[in-house]
């Protein structure tokens, strides 16, 4: 731990604010790799009900004969090429985070339309993140007061 003096207050002050904003930006960077990483994983497999989420809907016979017929495995809700799940990318700026996918296809598999049901994957994964959230902040944290 540092010394703090009465000659060195105000470059302590300056210290610490400028600390905390490295602080804020290294955890956000965090929870957000984190939570693209998750994200990327629920690509391909059924989901479970989670956090408010309803559990994945079985892909339609025509979906998975469609599939077979392009080539790729039926039943592998999703997961084609792979270009939704390598589309899942993230930005930090300061403190806040955006985790997403620029494909129409992401905001229609997240929320579903009227021909295809939800298969939430970005809304859970940071659900679940949250939840582990300490695990990932307090090592930051300690770090910065080293």
């Amino acid at each position: 731990m540092k010394e703090i003096s009465l000659e060195n207050f105000g470059d302590a002050l300056s210290s610490l604010s400028s600390a905390a904003a490295s602080v804020q930006n290294g955890i956000a960077h965090a929870l957000a790799k984190e939570i693209q990483e998750r994200a990327k994983g629920k690509i391909g497999e059924y989901q479970p009900a989670s956090h408010g989420f309803d559990a994945w809907a079985p892909l339609a016979q025509s979906t998975m004969d469609q599939r077979v017929s392009a080539g790729y495995p039926a039943n592998n809700p999703l997961l084609r090429s792979g270009e939704l799940r390598d589309s899942i990318d993230m930005r930090v700026d300061g403190n806040a985070a955006i985790i997403g996918s620029p494909l129409d296809i992401s905001l229609y598999q997240e929320v579903g339309t009227e021909t295809i049901p939800p298969r939430p994957y970005l809304g859970p994964a940071a659900e679940e993140v949250m939840d582990s959230a300490p695990e990932i902040i307090i090592p930051i944290i300690t770090s910065a007061l080293r």
